[in-house]
């Protein structure tokens, strides 16, 4: 019962005990209430201030150049090439090259043939309309679609079967007129087997039209085919026996001659021919008996330089120049055609042959572009093609780029994008480069900022003054100069309050007093705050006392708030007391 009660008693002087010390801790005695409240003070003075935003991001090249392979994208260019081939890679990731330095070898294997062939095309387009123009290939671009067709002889001789009249349509195809050169015929001599083995390549031939002159002309022989043809004897003529009244057939040989028209010979004309060795075709003056005569006699096939003229268009003559049997020059005018079908077949020769030239050139200029080259001078990113690789034309193969000029691509929040503006001069720091500060302007600031994980942040690009030693990707620390100043009146930004919406402060007078005073304020950072009006030089401005603290707390020492080195301005004050 004893023990129990010496603990309720003890218990008791506890509470007791520390409800005192709680109420003497709490309520500041007579003396205490008494004493005016200590001050911390800092004392206004010049100084320089800086106002600016970090930020951090990799570096991208501002600037760069594609190492492609030549032509349009795709499975071939407008020439017609489907690949080519890596012959040979001249650099490295790593290396730097000068504009217009070669890269990368390249082979075209079907170029030669892709050349030959738009070579031909065009050859063959332009013959075709200086043909259907009458004109030389060197005239045609002065063709004139709406003057129609002026149809010209194509080699000189004589026309005949002249078909066309003015104002009569023509078909396309459709014969016109023929011109012949009648200086020079043809006859095919048809032998039996017998005088085939006695006729050598370089005899003589002799053709006697003894119905029409009595003169024998001599015939070169040009052909001699070596197989017999089977011939009806209804279809062969003799003059040594005559024919008989029953068919039969025989082989024959054919042998082609030519002579020079002495002016009579004309087609049709029938003729015998003979052979002499070319020994005896020389002899003078020539003994008939020694020629020998071919069984068959045959008669002029045609002339031996003959051409048709035909309508090169379905279109209307619209004058004739020349008459039958005239005799004309080469490339003189024979007749004119116009029409509608005319102007619009010489505009399509003319645009297929435009765009023929333009595509053979094209291929031309391949020739020229079998070596890639750097577009710029900078540093070779990557190259992603080995000697033997097949590429596509306007395949992308790697880049350039230059380390001269660099961005950096930043995010910076909400709160500090005020102090970020278009063309601000920054300080770029990169880890990899120690002790080097590289230049840089802000080239663009976003108009509107993205939500990161509740956070409204901007876009910022910076581009920074490289050199050889920045890569793409080095991860890089802006400063974002904001503004500074320099000898400018500075406070701490502990010391600034506002109230009514002004910034203001409180003074320390030398009485001791405190008083309230508002201030303009220009740059801040996150330490000091620049004052251009409402204090001077050497006043003391309040940071802090001991009225803002609980009246249980006590200043343990002398300074409500600990120096920094180097910060002379800070002191503590008293109300009445000397300091």
């Amino acid at each position: 019962m004893r023990a129990r009660v010496l603990t309720v008693v003890l218990i008791i002087l506890v509470v007791i005990g520390g409800g005192y010390y709680a109420f003497r801790q709490l309520i500041p005695s007579p003396d205490e209430k008494a004493d005016a409240p200590v001050y911390s003070t800092y004392t206004v003075k010049r100084g320089d201030i800086a106002v600016g935003v970090d930020v951090s991001g990799p570096l991208n090249p501002s600037y760069g150049g594609s190492i492609q392979v030549p032509g349009g994208y795709g499975s071939m260019d407008s020439t017609g090439i489907t690949s080519y081939l890596v012959d040979e890679v001249l650099v490295k990731p790593g290396d730097f090259v000068k504009q217009g330095q070669t890269l990368v070898r390249l082979d075209a294997p079907n170029l030669s043939v892709l050349i030959d062939n738009a070579r031909e095309q065009l050859e063959m387009e332009e013959k075709s309309l200086a043909s259907l123009m009458g004109v030389p290939i060197e005239q045609i671009g002065q063709v004139n679609p709406d003057q129609g067709i002026i149809v010209k002889a194509p080699i000189a001789g004589r026309v005949t079967d002249l078909q066309a009249k003015e104002g009569v349509e023509v078909k396309q195809g459709e014969i016109i007129a023929r011109i012949v050169n009648d200086s020079r015929f043809q006859v095919i001599a048809k032998l039996s087997p017998g005088e085939y083995q006695q006729l050598a390549e370089d005899d003589v031939g002799f053709l006697n039209f003894s119905n029409y002159f009595s003169d024998f002309i001599q015939a070169e022989i040009v052909d001699i085919n070596p197989n017999p043809v089977p011939e009806s004897s209804f279809d062969l003529n003799s003059d040594q026996a005559p024919n008989s009244q029953k068919e039969s057939y025989e082989f024959v040989y054919w042998v082609t001659l030519e002579g020079e028209n002495p002016g009579l010979v004309r087609p049709g004309m029938p003729v015998s021919i003979g052979f002499l060795s070319k020994e005896l075709a020389k002899e003078k003056p020539l003994e008939p008996t020694k020629i020998r005569w071919a069984r068959y006699t045959s008669q002029v096939d045609k002339y031996v330089n003959e051409e048709r003229v035909l309508s090169q268009a379905e279109s209307v003559v619209t004058e004739v120049f020349v008459h039958k049997m005239e005799a004309v020059k080469e490339g003189q005018p024979l007749l004119s055609m116009a029409g509608q079908d005319v102007q619009e077949i010489i505009r399509e020769k003319l645009e297929n042959i435009r765009t023929q030239r333009v595509e053979l050139q094209q291929l031309y200029s391949k020739e020229g572009l079998m070596e890639i080259k750097a577009p710029i001078d900078g540093i070779v990113a990557d190259l992603n093609r080995q000697q033997g690789a097949t590429v596509q034309p306007g395949e992308w193969l790697g880049s350039i780029y230059q380390a001269s000029d660099m961005l950096m691509w930043v995010q910076v929040d909400d709160i500090d994008i005020l102090q970020v503006k278009q063309g601000a001069l920054v300080e770029v720091t990169v880890d990899a480069v120690p002790g080097k500060v590289f230049e840089g302007t802000v080239e663009q600031v976003a108009t509107m900022g993205k939500d990161h994980n509740g956070i409204s942040r901007f876009e910022v690009m910076i581009k920074v003054v490289g050199g050889p030693e920045l890569k793409p990707g080095m991860q890089a620390k802006a400063y974002v100069k904001a503004g500074d100043a320099q000898n400018v009146i500075l406070i701490p930004l502990e010391a600034v309050f506002q109230e009514d919406g002004q910034n203001k402060v409180e003074i320390l007078q030398p009485d001791g007093i405190a008083k309230v005073v508002t201030v303009e304020l220009g740059l801040m950072n996150d330490r000091m705050a620049e004052v251009k009006s409402g204090l001077t030089e050497g006043q003391e401005v309040i940071t802090g006392s001991t009225a803002d603290l609980l009246p249980s707390q006590k200043i343990q020492t002398d300074k409500l708030i600990p120096d920094s080195q180097g910060n002379e301005g800070e002191n503590e004050a008293g109300g009445a007391s000397e300091q």
